[in-house]
């Protein structure tokens, strides 16, 4: 998808990076407005974010508008949901986060997922980094507590899993 995107707008990179933050945050573009599902966001908002005028906002939205590919995802797009992460440590919850060799790597989620079960650990959550829009994608698993740190050196043989951190 974000390949898809970045052919349709190469020659344009400050709006690229408009639907870089329209993508990254499940905003989607419907006519010339912007929404974060029913909410609609003023498209000054979105410059400050992405560092460029509110003129290249709109500009973005009327190519989104006049490019059937970009419409379709665009007009679609939805936030993922919330994330527990920030507040795990308030909610006494545990939280997992697996960087990975190459997000491509099959089995990762579920080996981990294995070793929590065995510890008796239910997740939560899990949240995954789209590799084509993060560097350095990541796996982040939130359980109902914390995580015995002996887990690490279990998760760290898991094929493909680069670093664990837990917190």
């Amino acid at each position: 998808m974000w390949s898809m995107i970045k052919d349709q707008l190469r020659d344009y990179p400050e709006r690229l990076k408009v639907a870089r933050v329209l993508i990254e945050n499940g905003l989607s573009a419907q006519d010339s407005k912007i929404f974060l599902n029913e909410i609609e966001i003023p498209p000054v908002r979105i410059a400050r974010v992405a560092g460029v005028d509110r003129r290249t906002v709109n500009e973005t939205l009327k190519c989104i508008r006049e490019n059937p590919e970009l419409k379709m995802i665009f007009e679609e797009i939805r936030p993922a949901g919330h994330s527990l992460k920030e507040i795990a440590k308030h909610l006494n919850l545990g939280v997992l986060e697996i960087t990975v060799v190459n997000a491509k790597s099959p089995g990762i989620l579920s080996n981990a997922a294995m070793i929590l079960n065995r510890a008796g650990l239910s997740i939560r959550q899990a949240i995954v980094d789209d590799p084509e829009l993060s560097p350095e994608p990541k796996l982040t698993l939130i359980v109902e507590k914390k995580i015995p740190g002996e887990l690490i050196s279990e998760i760290l043989k898991i094929s493909g899993v680069a670093k664990v951190s837990i917190y």
